[in-house]
C-alpha cells in the first residue's frame, strides 16, 4: 500500500504544489487548509506522515504538531518553516516534530526527507505492534516470559491445546502449574467450558471419591441431595488435578477406570453417568520414583502423561525475574504510597542473584511485601527481604589445570554433574539446584552418563 500523508497549508498554492510533488513520488495525498481541519482528519483517519506549514492563521503547525503526536504517537511530523533558526527547530523537536523543512522547499528535499520520515515512522509502528502482539500472546497465556525455556513451554501450550490428549504438567511449587493448566484451557475448543480445578492434597482422602465422582442422596451422613462429581461438572470443558501425586493409592485405580471409560458412578449410586472433559494434572513430585516406591501406579502414570508441560524453576529463567518483578509492581501498585514504576539497580541485581527456592509465587511475595514498604519512588535494596539480601548463591567450581584437553560438551557436562553429586554428597534435590535442574532433568543425565550418587 501507499504511505499516505497529510499535508497542511493555508496557502492553497504551497499546498498543492507538495501534493503534486508528492503524488508523482507514488504517495497517498490528503491535504488541509487550516490546523483545525488537520486535526479532524487526524482523528478519523490514520496517516503516515503529517507534512504542515509553522505558520498558518489559527491553530499553527506547532499545536497541530502536539495533538498529532497525542492521537498517532509514533506518526512522524515534519515542519515547513520560512525561519530556519535553532529557536524554531528547538521548539518543533520540543513539540514532538521528528523533521523541519526550511522554505523555499526544493522537490528533491521533500521527497527524500518524506521518504525518511515513512521509513522511521513504519519502523516505530512495527516495534509497538510487536509489543503488542507480545502483550497479548502472554495475556492470552497468562505466563510472563522472553526466556528460552519459557518460549518453548508457550509454543508446547499452543501446540497442545489444539488437541484433547492427556496432559501431564511437572514442576517445582510456585512455577505457576495451574497458570498453564488454564492457558491449555483457554487456548483450546474448550475455552467456553468450565474450567474446574481440585487440589489432591487438599482434599481428605475419604471426600476425595464424592468430590471426582458426585453421590446420591443418602449415600452417607451429610449427603442430603444428589450431587454431581466434578468429572461431571467438567463437562464440556477441563478438568484440572493438581498435586496428582498426592492422590490415595485406593483411589487411583477408580480414577483409571473412569478415564478409561469415560464414565463415572457416583458414590452410593446404581448407575453410570458419562462425561465429556479434558484432563489436565499436575505435580511437583517425579511420579517414576513414586511408582518405583509403590506409591503411584504406572498405569495411571501412563493414562495421564500422553504429553508433558515441564515449568522450569525460576532460577533457570535469567532475566525473567526482572520481567515478573516488573508485572508485580504493576500489580501491586495500589499498597504504596506513592507511584512506584521501577527497581533500583540494586534491588534488581539483588533479584537476579537471588536463587528463589519458593519460585514465582515467592517472587510476587517479595514484591507485595517491598510495594508495602517502599519509601521512594524504586524499590530499593532494604525493601528487599533480609533473605534476598543477603544471599550467598550455591556454587560449585570445577578445576581443569590441563589446559590441552579438549572435552566434548557432554564431556564437560558429565565431569561437571559427576563433581556437584560428590560435592553435595548424593543430594539429588540439592545437585538439581545447583545444575538449575528440576530432579527428572538430573535424572536423565545422571541416567545417560552413568552417574551414581556417593
Amino acid at each position: 500500500m501507499k504511505p499516505r500523508l497529510l499535508v497542511v497549508d493555508d496557502d492553497e498554492t504551497l499546498c498543492a504544489y507538495f501534493s503534486a510533488i508528492l503524488t508523482s513520488a507514488d504517495y497517498e495525498v490528503e491535504t488541509a487548509s487550516t490546523g483545525e481541519a488537520a486535526a479532524e482528519q487526524l482523528r478519523s483517519k490514520r496517516y503516515d506522515v503529517l507534512l504542515t506549514d509553522l505558520a498558518m492563521s489559527g491553530m499553527d503547525g506547532l499545536a497541530l504538531a502536539k495533538i498529532a503526536a497525542e492521537i498517532h504517537p509514533t506518526m512522524p511530523v515534519i515542519v515547513v518553516t520560512g525561519a530556519g533558526d535553532l529557536r524554531t527547530a528547538v521548539e518543533s523537536m520540543r513539540a514532538g516534530v521528528s523533521d523541519f523543512i526550511v522554505k523555499p522547499v526544493d522537490a528533491d528535499v521533500l521527497v527524500h526527507q518524506v521518504g525518511r520520515a515513512a521509513r522511521q515512522g513504519a519502523l516505530e509502528q512495527r516495534v509497538v505492534d510487536l509489543e503488542s502482539e507480545l502483550r497479548r500472546v502472554n495475556e492470552r497465556h497468562g505466563m510472563l516470559g522472553e526466556s528460552g525455556r519459557m518460549k518453548q513451554v508457550r509454543s508446547l501450550i499452543d501446540r497442545v491445546s489444539r488437541s484433547d490428549v492427556n496432559v501431564l504438567i511437572t514442576g517445582e511449587s510456585g512455577t505457576g502449574k495451574e497458570l498453564a493448566a488454564r492457558a491449555i484451557h483457554d487456548a483450546s475448543p474448550r475455552e467456553s467450558g468450565p474450567f474446574v480445578a481440585l487440589n489432591c492434597a487438599a482434599i481428605p482422602a475419604t471426600l476425595i471419591e464424592s468430590e471426582l465422582f458426585g453421590h446420591v442422596k443418602g449415600a452417607f451422613t451429610d449427603a442430603r441431595k444428589d450431587r454431581d462429581g466434578l468429572l461431571v461438572q467438567a463437562q464440556g470443558g477441563t478438568l484440572f488435578l493438581d498435586e496428582l501425586g498426592e492422590m490415595p493409592l485406593e483411589m487411583q485405580p477408580k480414577l483409571l477406570r473412569a478415564l478409561q471409560e469415560r464414565r463415572v458412578r457416583p458414590v452410593g449410586g446404581a448407575s453410570e453417568k458419562p462425561f465429556d472433559a479434558r484432563i489436565v494434572t499436575a505435580t511437583n513430585r517425579d511420579l517414576e520414583d513414586e511408582v518405583e516406591a509403590g506409591n503411584f501406579r504406572e498405569d495411571l502414570l501412563y493414562r495421564v502423561d500422553v504429553v508433558r508441560l515441564e515449568l522450569p524453576p525460576l532460577r533457570a529463567r535469567g532475566r525473567d525475574v526482572l520481567l515478573l518483578a516488573q508485572h508485580f509492581l504493576g500489580k501491586y501498585e495500589h499498597l504504596g504510597q506513592q507511584t512506584i514504576s521501577r527497581l533500583s539497580p540494586a534491588a534488581a541485581s539483588a533479584l537476579l542473584h537471588y536463587d528463589w527456592p519458593g519460585n514465582v509465587r515467592e517472587l510476587e511475595n517479595c514484591m507485595e511485601r517491598a510495594m508495602a514498604l517502599a519509601r521512594d519512588e524504586e524499590i530499593a535494596l532494604e525493601d528487599l527481604p533480609r533473605k534476598v539480601r543477603e544471599y550467598e548463591r550455591d556454587r560449585v567450581s570445577v578445576d581443569d589445570d590441563d589446559d590441552d584437553e579438549l572435552l566434548t560438551l557432554d564431556q564437560l557436562e558429565a565431569r561437571y554433574i559427576r563433581k556437584v553429586m560428590k560435592v553435595v554428597e548424593g543430594n539429588k534435590s540439592k545437585a538439581a539446584r545447583v545444575l538449575g535442574l528440576d530432579r527428572r532433568s538430573l535424572y536423565r543425565r545422571l541416567e545417560k552418563y552413568e552417574v551414581e550418587a556417593t
